[in-house]
């Protein structure tokens, strides 16, 4: 009977603990969705109620009347706000209403966003509730969909921004280390201004002295060049791949989380380099090295990942101006582009597919530290 009362006890705690988990991650989500449904509107209203007329900025000023009126209907331009509004939502909503009996012309009603189209409930004779992809419009510019010109850009996009953070983890940690087990040294302080000098230098400023300095001065010594892409297209028209072009930018790209990466690093090494149990392993005659190998490094990671993860979204969304300065075929030049252009559905696109990242990756985040840290499920 007891065997059999500690046997429900148990269950009921392990049930109460799942129950708490389930909870906790369904509140990540619909928080995430909040700040995804925040930066809808914000981007909307910020492109859309402003002052500025996409068409006449397209066309020139010198455009008449007439020509102005049927790009403003094809646009949807010729709708209230609320209207592009609410159908903007149905377009990028995954569950959204199609309406059968809208003009295939207009650009709100593209017939090609409804070709894969799962329809679920019917509402009336006409208005169907589908399960769909996002729609994300068509390129003002190139008439191409946004989706197409996002998914050939943010490959290079994420292998930019995975090479910059792999670069800032592994050289942050080390310089960390280093700097935390020869305290108050030449190189520690040397490693503390630049790491200062890091976060302190913006993008653009340091990828316009590195592309001049590695890719033009010193040419000759790095064969480095200024601009290039990851793939380039030879006469025969095939692919090959330039990694040297890779180097540079993602180099860029990671100073300011390697200055951040360091300073982590130093600072949680110094504080493990106190624990009882470090004092126990350097009284047993333990190297220094099998003491930060094996007893110091693993607990002092923590705060270094929660870092590097975050880093890893901003990256992808920060990747704007330095992939503009080295001509980087990626989702920052299209966006530097289409603000040029004034080409409102590429720019919404790729702000609301960023803050997707960001959001994603954050979302994980919170989900793994509250399965491996009970204490924040109830933060």
């Amino acid at each position: 009977m007891a065997l059999s009362f500690y046997t429900f006890i148990r269950r009921g705690k392990r049930t109460i603990y799942s129950l708490s988990v389930l909870s906790f991650i369904v509140k990540r989500i619909l928080h995430g969705f909040l700040v995804l449904f925040g930066v809808l509107v914000l981007v909307f209203l910020l492109f859309n109620v402003l002052p500025g007329d996409p068409a006449r900025l397209m066309m020139g000023q010198r455009v008449n009347q007439k020509s102005l009126d049927i790009i403003h209907k094809d646009m949807g331009l010729d709708e209230p706000v609320y209207t592009r509004f609410l159908l903007y939502v149905n377009d990028i909503s995954p569950i959204s209403i199609y309406n059968e009996s809208a003009p295939a012309s207009h650009i709100y009603l593209d017939p090609e966003k409804y070709n894969h189209a799962l329809k679920l409930i019917p509402f009336t004779k006409n208005r169907t509730l589908i399960l769909k992809f996002p729609y994300l419009r068509r390129s003002y510019q190139s008439r191409k969909k946004v989706t197409d010109i996002i998914s050939s850009a943010l490959p290079n996009t994420a292998v930019l921004a995975f090479t910059a953070i792999i670069i800032a983890s592994i050289l942050g940690i080390i310089m960390g280390i280093i700097a935390a087990l020869f305290k108050d040294s030449v190189y520690d302080k040397v490693s503390i201004v630049l790491s200062v000098l890091g976060l302190a230098g913006p993008s653009f400023f340091t990828g316009l002295i590195i592309a001049w300095l590695f890719g033009h001065v010193l040419k000759n010594y790095t064969g480095l060049n200024i601009t290039g892409n990851l793939f380039i297209i030879d006469a025969d028209g095939n692919k090959i791949l330039q990694l040297k072009n890779l180097i540079l930018p993602a180099l860029t790209l990671g100073i300011r989380p390697l200055a951040i990466i360091v300073q982590l690093t130093r600072n949680s090494m110094l504080q493990v380099m106190t624990k009882d149990y470090i004092r126990t392993a350097f009284a047993k005659g333990l190297s220094l090295r099998t003491i930060v190998l094996k007893h110091a490094l693993k607990n002092m990671l923590n705060p270094v990942i929660t870092a590097i993860s975050g880093w890893f979204a901003s990256l992808i969304a920060g990747a704007v101006f330095v992939e503009y300065i080295f001509g980087w075929e990626g989702i920052g030049k299209n966006i530097v582009d289409a603000l040029g252009q004034f080409d409102m559905p590429v720019i919404m696109g790729i702000i609301l597919v960023t803050s997707a990242f960001f959001v994603i990756i954050n979302i994980l985040v919170d989900i793994l530290y509250g399965l491996l840290d009970p204490r924040i499920k109830n933060v």
